[in-house]
């Protein structure tokens, strides 16, 4: 379990970054779209992927027949659509054409938050919306890395920290860990989102998206550890088996491609596979489709996520108030015996290279392919017992 605790990013790295951004806090460290994306257009990428266990590709028996269910739901599930946009009826075809040829920055104006639609946005109108929180082309600073490079979705959306009661936050600190200082934790996407489950990636060119692909295919494979990662912490991961966790879409001017992303658990073993949910061309039969992945994204805000956030925060509540992990076990907690046996949030030593790995992997070449399928990385770290969020 001392894998699960928050981690210290190194001095020199936060200064690095800090000088960079000219903030105290953590930046956001947005590269430039051509800079972030370079490691993912080399189709050796999923080979990386594949030695964390991760998989592009349907697991042997797939997901469960509830989350069939539950894709078919969302795909099906009626909603109000934007009126007076460029996918009107009367300018439809002539705004398709407008796009032929033109750059990912000039596709994400136009029709992105037709395709994806803004959760903050459509929180400002839906109260049960305001739990959640996006980020926008952001750097996931503040999560633990899977492989030397760091997500930067061009939208993801997640749980902002205010949707947890301060009873929870105060349970989970140990493994969030102090955000301002720049923790790294599985349990965080950017210092202020929590458990993302939903990416978007835009890309244009000739098999661009499937660069996109393996964007998206990293990213929600954190979004979905996170989740198995705090169930197992309550012993109830086997409730999560063949469950989809997070979902992720990519686009350019007329394709879109929808994709979910679940863990199969066996024993202490997860590997994490990819469903393909819905593969369309919307600019087609007259725009048959032009609403579907806009339908499909609010369908994920309105009937799955709620009950995702009351499944997560049913597993934090099982957590004890003050964990303290240096005795044996946790009588009727719910806690793993294993739990029992560690120390509190502690600064990592190897975090220094880690951080160098993760600054000479700009592209494909500099990964080091190892058969390894942990997600700790490298290295134990030294404790820290205060506890802090």
């Amino acid at each position: 379990m001392d894998r699960l605790l928050a981690r210290k990013k190194s001095s020199s790295s936060l200064r690095r970054k800090r000088s960079e951004s000219g903030l105290s806090s953590t930046p956001s460290d947005q590269k430039p779209r051509e800079e972030k994306s370079a490691p993912y257009r080399n189709p050796q990428y999923e080979l990386v992927l594949n030695t964390k266990g991760t998989f592009m590709k349907e697991s042997k028996e797939g997901i469960s027949d509830a989350s069939k269910l539950l894709c078919q739901k969302l795909l099906d599930g009626e909603q109000d659509v934007p009126k007076e946009s460029v996918f009107d009826d009367a300018v439809f075809r002539n705004a398709c054409q407008n796009l032929q040829g033109k750059n990912e920055a000039r596709v994400i104006q136009d029709v992105s938050r037709l395709i994806v639609p803004s959760a903050e946005t459509l929180a400002l109108r839906a109260e049960s919306l305001e739990c959640l929180v996006e980020s926008v082309n952001e750097g996931w600073n503040n999560s633990i890395p899977l492989t030397g490079t760091r997500p930067q979705p061009d939208y993801s959306v997640g749980f902002r920290r205010e949707a947890f009661t301060q009873d929870q936050l105060d349970k989970i600190s140990p493994i969030l860990g102090d955000w301002v200082s720049g923790d790294q934790s599985f349990f965080m996407a950017t210092y202020y989102m929590l458990f993302p489950f939903l990416s978007n990636e835009v890309k244009c060119g000739l098999q661009a998206l499937d660069v996109a692909d393996r964007q998206n295919a990293h990213s929600m494979t954190l979004a979905a550890r996170a989740v198995v990662e705090l169930f197992r912490l309550v012993e109830r991961e086997s409730e999560l088996n063949r469950e989809l966790l997070a979902f992720s879409i990519s686009h350019d001017h007329r394709s879109v491609r929808i994709y979910g992303v679940y863990p199969v658990i066996n024993g202490k073993e997860t590997e994490y596979y990819r469903h393909p949910i819905h593969t369309f061309d919307f600019t087609t039969l007259d725009g048959k489709e032009k609403w579907t992945a806009y339908r499909f994204t609010k369908n994920v805000y309105d009937v799955w996520m709620p009950k995702q956030f009351e499944r997560i925060c049913s597993a934090i509540d099982q957590l004890p108030s003050k964990l303290d992990f240096d005795v044996p076990s946790l009588p009727g907690t719910g806690l793993s015996q294993g739990l029992g046996s560690h120390h509190l949030s502690r600064p990592d030593d190897d975090t220094a290279s880690a951080s160098k790995e993760d600054d000479r992997q700009s592209s494909i070449a500099g990964h080091r392919i190892t058969p390894d399928t942990s997600f700790t990385g490298p290295g134990a770290a030294k404790r820290r017992r205060d506890g802090t969020k």
